[in-house]
């Protein structure tokens, strides 16, 4: 709302929230200069941390950000790049949650229709190894303005976290005056939705412009 960004804010409000797995997009990481936003969020955090650089921004890393309270035992990303417009990427972060592993893809798509068609299917693709078993969780920023092709796509090939069904309030972006549903939270395998929430506060208005979507899930049944 100030148009300031201010990692102390945003501390606060994931603080609030009190997640177990965190995906983060458009943070900035490391540079020439010192640490970044993805240090300062961990450390404020207590939690273990990995960071995809998707590209650089004034010579620090940026990109998406997984922070965890479970043990990271694996960490990738796949390359959902389009043409000439901006580089995408989405981050694999592999978590032992009690002795079973849990698949977490962080996703922030691009903003042009046929760009994010070609990485939803892309997306899936990676998603479907058949290397990678075990329950997956792909969530993050799709950029998908209404039920367009990215949209379909994804919702026929995994299931999908239906807002409607667990909130009046369905849309995230912008928090001040939500207008677009752009957050999204897909999954396959042995997942249980168990509660979903959207914390409009003051404070995580004035931390982000998307407000948060959280998820109370049970991995395994």
């Amino acid at each position: 709302m100030d148009r300031r960004v201010v990692p102390s804010r945003i501390v606060d409000v994931l603080r609030d929230i009190d997640a177990d797995v965190i995906a983060l997009q458009e943070v900035i990481g490391a540079g020439p200069v010192g640490a970044g936003q993805a240090e300062e969020i961990g450390a404020g955090l207590g939690m273990g941390w990995v960071m995809n650089c998707v590209r650089t921004l004034r010579q620090h890393q940026f990109g998406n950000v997984v922070l965890s309270r479970f043990p990271v035992v694996h960490h990738a990303h796949y390359d959902l790049s389009w043409r000439t417009c901006e580089p995408r990427n989405c981050q694999r972060a592999d978590l032992d949650v009690d002795g079973q592993v849990l698949h977490i893809y962080n996703v922030h798509l691009g903003t042009a229709v046929l760009e994010r068609r070609y990485q939803a299917k892309r997306l899936a693709s990676f998603v479907h190894d058949r290397r990678v078993t075990g329950p997956k969780i792909i969530l993050g920023d799709f950029n998908e303005w209404m039920r367009g092709l990215a949209t379909k796509t994804l919702s026929s090939l995994f299931e999908s976290i239906d807002i409607r069904a667990h909130l009046r309030r369905r849309r995230t972006y912008p928090g001040i005056f939500p207008v677009l549903h752009l957050d999204h939270i897909y999954y396959e395998g042995q997942v249980e939705v168990r509660r979903l929430s959207m914390p409009r506060t003051r404070r995580s208005l004035m931390a982000s412009d998307h407000l948060p979507l959280v998820a109370d899930l049970r991995i395994g049944f």
